[in-house]
Formats: C-alpha cells, sequence, structure tokens
C-alpha cells in the first residue's frame, strides 16, 4: 500500500492519498484549500485520483474539494450530516476564520453521501466508513481493515481529540464514538489523522491524557 500526505494551507491539514502502488488509481482524503497542492503530492507518485473522501465539513478539510473534485472529475463523499458545513465553504470561512477567502473556494457540483459501516471499494482498495460524531455531527473516520490503517480525520491525533468548541461540537458523542467505534479496532491499528503526525491506537490509550477514561 502507498500512503503519502501534504500538510496544507493556514491550519496544516493533512492531506493523504492512498493507492496500490505508484502509477496507479489512488484515493485523496481530505482536500484542504490548495488544490495546486494536492496535484502536486498526486504528480509526485504519478497517481490518478478515483475518489474524494472527506472526514468532515470544516473548511479546512474541505476547502479545495470543489477545485479537486473539478480538476480530475471526481465522485466526492461527505456524511449528509456535515452538509450544512460542505455546501457554502466560503460563508463558513467567513464565520469561523473571519476571512474572505482568495481563489477558488467552491464546493463539488454534487457530493456523495456516506453512512456508518458503508463499505467503499476504491481504486482496488475497500475503505470501511465509520460514523464518529462529536467535532462534527457528520465526522467519518476511514478504516482501510486489510493494512491496519485509520484515517482519523479531527477524531484522534497523537497525544488529544478533536476540539468540540465549534458549531454543533459535542464532547459527549465525541467520547462515545471515540469509546464505541474507535478503541474497539485493534491496537496495533495506524493512525493517519487530520493534522499532525501518524500515531497508534495503542499508543494512544497507553499515553494520551485525553483517553485516560478508557483505561484499564
Amino acid at each position: 500500500m502507498l500512503v503519502a500526505s501534504s500538510s496544507l494551507w493556514l491550519a496544516e491539514t493533512n492531506c493523504w492519498v492512498l493507492a496500490r502502488e505508484h502509477g496507479g488509481p489512488a484515493i485523496v482524503i481530505d482536500a484542504p484549500p490548495d488544490g495546486d497542492g494536492v496535484a502536486r503530492l498526486l504528480a509526485r507518485h504519478d497517481l490518478t485520483p478515483v475518489a474524494l473522501l472527506a472526514t468532515h465539513g470544516h473548511v479546512d478539510h474541505i476547502g479545495g474539494a470543489g477545485s479537486v473534485a473539478t480538476r480530475f472529475a471526481l465522485s466526492a463523499y461527505i456524511h449528509p450530516d456535515d452538509d450544512w458545513l460542505a455546501l457554502d465553504p466560503v460563508e463558513q470561512l467567513r464565520n469561523l476564520w473571519g476571512m474572505t477567502p482568495p481563489g477558488d473556494f467552491s464546493s463539488p457540483e454534487r457530493w456523495e453521501h456516506l453512512h456508518h459501516e458503508q463499505v467503499l471499494d476504491l481504486a482496488g482498495i475497500r475503505v470501511g466508513v465509520i460514523h464518529t460524531p462529536g467535532h462534527t455531527p457528520g465526522h467519518c473516520c476511514f478504516h482501510v481493515a486489510s493494512d491496519g490503517l485509520l484515517f482519523s480525520g479531527d477524531q484522534l491525533f497523537a497525544g488529544s481529540i478533536g476540539r468540540t468548541d465549534l458549531p454543533r461540537g459535542d464532547p459527549v458523542a465525541l467520547m462515545k464514538s471515540m469509546g464505541e467505534r474507535v478503541l474497539v479496532l485493534p491496537p496495533d491499528t495506524t493512525v493517519l489523522p487530520g493534522h499532525g503526525p501518524a500515531t497508534t491506537l495503542a499508543r494512544e490509550l497507553e499515553s494520551n491524557p485525553f483517553l485516560e477514561t478508557f483505561r484499564t
């Protein structure tokens, strides 16, 4: 499995690409507001994207979704509970960041909807959808069980968890989804978050201060 990332835009959001091999079809996970940066990441590994998966609807993760989807003629996927965020990233940027965006922050013409326990077969890879509300109502993690990978978005980070102080954030829901849907995965699962470095579930269960309640 080829897995690569670039940290893009002001929030240093991780854009992940995964493929079975160099030069083949690929999946893009999250598209920060830097379509050219996403394109460079793909070109670096000679990859042709076939789909864009959004972990959630915050603008630092989907601000480039419209330009990437148009450039590569991709289907873009998001959970419907985050439609309220994803359908107008420009207004979201103004409200949450106090910015008027330069460039293209358009949304894809159409979002395909994700649902919990859905399995997507894309680019020769089976991706399981895990709905993990809390950071946003429609937040999802993406699990590639065959390779022990979890793309955790803003659910779980190395040493931290997703913030819940933004509109419709819910700390109780985040911890519930963490315990019931994330931490039940194998401990050796590699966690590839939306910001910061990779980690493992075992490492986070052992040392992440926000997960102390789950330690036995």
